[in-house]
């Protein structure tokens, strides 16, 4: 599977690459550059971090999966009032 970034995200990220490269290494990456290095993070580390998050999901969907017990389960015994008495209707006249 190979990962895309839309135009609008490359273009956000562009600046952010740009400064890192200069503060870091001293160099002046253009646009292009600035580009290539996007596309080859996506390439070379871009499935390693799919994965990682989507392993993240899934255990925390089976986490809530598990718990739906507790979480979804209404009290079938709602007639009967905590005091014993059962549930206090409307007086019909």
């Amino acid at each position: 599977m190979e990962l895309q970034l839309s135009p609008e995200d490359i273009k956000r990220f562009r600046p952010s690459i740009q400064r890192f490269v200069e503060e870091e290494y001293g160099a002046v990456l253009g646009d292009l550059g600035a580009d290539t290095f996007l596309r080859f993070c996506l390439a070379e580390i871009g499935p390693a971090i799919y994965n990682r998050a989507i392993a993240d999901a899934q255990t925390c969907v089976q986490e809530r999966v598990t718990d739906l017990e507790n979480i979804c389960f209404a009290d079938e015994r709602n007639y009967w009032a905590p005091n014993g008495k059962g549930v206090r209707r409307k007086s019909v006249r």
